[in-house]
Parts: C-alpha cells; structure tokens; sequence
C-alpha cells in the first residue's frame, strides 16, 4: 500500500510541472462528480489487500457551494480483518460576501475495528476565506457540533466546538493539491476531543480519470478500551469522473 502510494504522488508532482497551465473549467455550470477505486494487494511474506472507494460529488453556484461524498474501505492481513470502515459527509457554504460564509457540516461514520458503531456530527458553521482566486483557496471556521456516537458499546450525546481549515491549489486544470484538518473539543471535557486532517494530490491522465494519493489520519484522544488513538492510512485510486 504505502509504496504504490508514493508512486502515485510522485506521477502526480511530475505531471504537475510538466502540463502547462490552461484556463479553468466554469465550476458554476454543473455537478463535478467522481468515483475512485483503490485496491492493494501483496503476497509472498505477507498477505495483504485493501479495497477503497470513495464517491463525491460538488457544485458551486454564484452564492451557494455544496460538497457531498461516500466512502468505504475494508482490508485484510493474513486473513485477519484490519479495516471495515464507512462515512457519508454533506457540506455547505452560503456566501455572504466576497470572503465570509456561513454554512453546515453534516458527518456520519462507521468504523469496526476502531469499535466505532456510528458517530455522527452535526456542525452549523460561520467561515471566513483568506485566499480566494481561481487557482488557490484557503479557508477558515468554526462553530458549535452536536455530537451523537455510539463507540466500544456505550451511547453518548455531547456539545463541542469546531474548529477547521482548508487548502486547495490547482496547478492547472490536469493536477492539484490540497489539505484539510478539523478538530472537536468537547465543551465540558477538553480531554476528549477528535481530530481528523487529509492531504492529497490528483493529476488527470485523459478528460476522465485520474490518479489520485491521499494520506489520512484520525485521532481520538478517548478511544473505546483497547482500541489505539490514532489510525494514519495512505491509498492511492484510480478516479473517474463524470
């Protein structure tokens, strides 16, 4: 997994210097919508595959921006399960001006080897844009969460804060970057707090697929018993997009 990766995202850094730039597509004309499938597979001193799939699909309007997406990843080692995971996220911004939002966040996971039965988070959201041009955005916000989980077989309902940012640069219309992190202190607990962060890199090999490497990592500062605090993963995908 982690060498097909760097392999991905090494095509990816070579396309994005070699591809001149072109104008950008209009984003405000339709849904952009994409499907990635990764699968890994080694054997010999050790068995191991795993299969991801991610679905997504986004649209920005004159004052509107919505982003909604799918994913699901299982994985075995040895025959052993290691990864069993699924989360369906909705996001949307209102522009109130050239540069403040505001919005929502809705989030919704399934992990069972982290003995995560469900957590779903639900962020109203006041955001603010430190860079906003046709190549490169930087955004800022934050907000109350109404958190509602079910982890290691006990049921919990808490209030916390959001805090979060993103990073997108597009090189041209072939290859781009970006990064992402979140994180929710519970309001009552600052012990208990989740964070979660992602940076990829995609460059496009014909008008409809692409190659794509992301790394991710999810930390829970009160896991259930004898699950870790952190789970880091990096995958590379073939993307498709329509």
């Amino acid at each position: 997994m982690t060498k097909s990766a760097f392999i991905a995202g090494a095509i990816i850094l070579l396309l994005a210097g070699v591809v001149p730039p072109t104008a950008e597509a209009d984003r405000k004309q339709r849904w952009d919508s994409s499907v990635a499938l990764g699968l890994n597979l080694t054997s010999g001193n050790s068995d191991t595959v795993l299969l991801t799939l991610e679905l997504m699909t986004e649209r920005e309007y004159e004052h509107d921006f919505w982003r909604l997406g799918a994913t699901a990843a299982y994985g075995e080692t040895e025959g052993d399960k290691t990864t069993q995971r699924a989360r369906g996220f909705g996001e949307y911004q209102r522009l109130l001006n050239e540069r403040w939002y505001v919005g929502a966040n809705a989030d919704l996971i399934h992990d069972d080897v982290a003995d995560v039965n469900y957590r779903l988070t639900l962020s109203p959201v006041t955001g603010y844009y430190f860079i906003k041009s046709d190549r490169t955005r930087l955004s800022g916000e934050m907000g109350p969460s109404f958190v509602f989980e079910k982890t290691g077989g006990d049921e919990q309902q808490y209030i916390s804060l959001r805090f979060a940012e993103r990073f997108e640069h597009q090189f041209n219309e072939r290859a781009k970057v970006w990064q992402s992190a979140e994180i929710f202190p519970q309001v009552d607990d600052w012990e208990n707090f989740l964070l979660r962060a992602e940076a990829g890199a995609e460059a496009a090999l014909n008008a409809q697929l692409s190659l794509r490497a992301v790394l991710r990592n999810e930390y829970d500062n009160q896991p259930p018993p004898d699950r870790k605090r952190n789970d880091l993963t990096l995958t590379s995908a073939l993307v498709y997009k329509f």
